[in-house]
């Protein structure tokens, strides 16, 4: 059976509680880091090519899930609920991530909210206690989110044009990226990444940090910081095609863009300069921010929503510095029919990449769930993937995944569930694979 975590919010009068004694974590061990339960999710088991019995087809939904029953997931596989946004909270938890460095790593979760105002709230793993950690007036619907190597965290507006405009940066028309302290709260905005509808946000080993943007056309960005570790100035880059081998696919190039335009809109700006552009760049990932060992520092996946896809950016081609674009996941090619509008993606330390859909709708017209979906990395070939499968599969039709994160010890991976029916409180989910389990061929779940 699936093991379940209730937990409160600690404002607008929703009191929170601490987590019951099944939590996922256990005391920190002399390293620091906080130890997880069950087996790395990335572990083949003898026989298979892929660490799970695909879920066959997506699961029938109801209004709310199915008997409480949140997702379908395979056989030997459990989910807890770590955080939940009661009734009329309403600020639609998204993106994920966890101290991945610091005092105490890999205890706190931290959660990007979609809402007006926006903000970003964290989940005590050991205690079960949530709160805000930072939110102002001023801000509007918070999506990316990362950890950076300096341990301070970027959370970035996902608006295009904006409505709130930040009293530090008054000409900027469009969504800002913020760092935060993770100790105070204390955010200082950081124009010089751009303004514009921020969607996922990753750091390189080598602290450059790589942007997706869901805008019409949405592009592809680079942000090198004059000095290592210092967002305060930079410059920032849109990707462009130069040798399309079929789709904006092929050679490419990082067009530098203007210091000061970028700071007002920097999507007007890419198309200036003719960036390339894809339809929503939803999410981007990066091996080195997952500490993937196949990947290294080399490769940026991104989703691109409106397309069914996912593009693979290999950032050091041919073992120089060119970049080379191609498709990484496509539907009709490595991924099938019912694979539609990928929205989050996440990097498993053996270069499995997970993938969240998000095609819309809700019932009564909607009646199957959205799915969460598999790309093997294929040991012989960086690109493509080898074909996907179905991970797991939502019982709530009106909730879609968002927010995938892959727990550094690599055992754990994080999903919400936004705009959930029924009590109408979004959650957000720990997924585990328990150890030692005898894995059936007959039949998925």
């Amino acid at each position: 059976m699936n093991k379940r975590i209730a937990l409160g919010w600690s404002l607008a009068g929703v009191v929170a509680v601490a987590c019951s004694p099944d939590r996922l974590t256990t005391p920190a061990h002399d390293d620091g880091i906080f130890k997880e339960s069950g087996i790395a999710l990335d572990l083949i088991p003898p026989g298979q090519t892929i660490p799970f019995i695909p879920v066959a087809t997506s699961a029938t939904c109801t209004v709310g899930g199915r008997g409480g029953q949140q997702i379908v997931l395979p056989q030997g596989y459990i989910y807890s609920v770590v955080a939940s946004e009661g009734p009329g909270f309403g600020n639609n938890a998204d993106m994920h991530t966890m101290n991945e460095g610091g005092p105490n790593k890999g205890r706190f979760l931290y959660h990007t909210l979609e809402s007006t105002p926006g903000g970003v709230s964290v989940t005590d793993l050991v205690t079960g206690v949530s709160r805000f950690l930072a939110q102002r007036a001023d801000w509007e619907r918070f999506d990316g989110i990362v950890w950076t190597p300096w341990n301070t965290i970027l959370a970035a507006e996902e608006v295009n044009p904006s409505s709130r405009a930040d009293p530090d940066v008054p000409q900027a028309t469009a969504g800002l990226v913020y760092e935060i302290d993770p100790a105070t709260g204390v955010a200082t905005v950081r124009p010089a990444l751009g303004a514009m509808a921020h969607e996922g946000i990753r750091v390189g080993a080598d602290g450059n940090v790589y942007e997706g943007e869901d805008d019409g056309p949405g592009h592809i960005f680079k942000f090198v910081p004059d000095t290592k570790g210092d967002l305060s100035s930079g410059q920032l880059y849109a990707l462009k095609i130069t040798n399309d081998l079929g789709d904006r696919t092929g050679d490419a190039v990082w067009v530098p863009l203007d210091r000061t335009a970028v700071q007002v809109n920097a999507n007007t700006e890419a198309i200036a300069k003719g960036a390339t552009g894809y339809s929503a760049v939803e999410d981007v990932e990066i091996g080195s921010s997952t500490g993937d060992d196949h990947r290294g520092n080399h490769t940026i996946f991104a989703a691109i929503s409106g397309e069914d896809r996912i593009l693979a950016v290999n950032l050091n081609a041919h073992g120089s510095q060119d970049v080379v674009v191609s498709d990484y996941v496509r539907k009709g090619v490595n991924a099938p029919a019912d694979f539609e509008s990928p929205d989050n993606v996440a990097l498993d330390r053996a270069g499995n990449l997970y993938i969240t859909e998000d095609p819309g709708g809700s019932a009564p017209s909607k009646t199957l769930g959205d799915d969460v979906w598999f790309a093997p990395f294929d040991q012989h070939s960086a690109a493509p993937s080898l074909p996907i499968q179905r991970f797991f599969s939502i019982t709530d039709c009106n909730a879609e995944p968002s927010g995938l994160y892959m727990s550094i010890s690599n055992r754990t991976l994080f999903v919400h569930l936004q705009h959930r029916g029924g009590d109408g409180a979004d959650l957000s989910l720990a997924i585990q694979r328990l150890p030692d389990v005898s894995f059936s061929r007959g039949k998925g779940n």
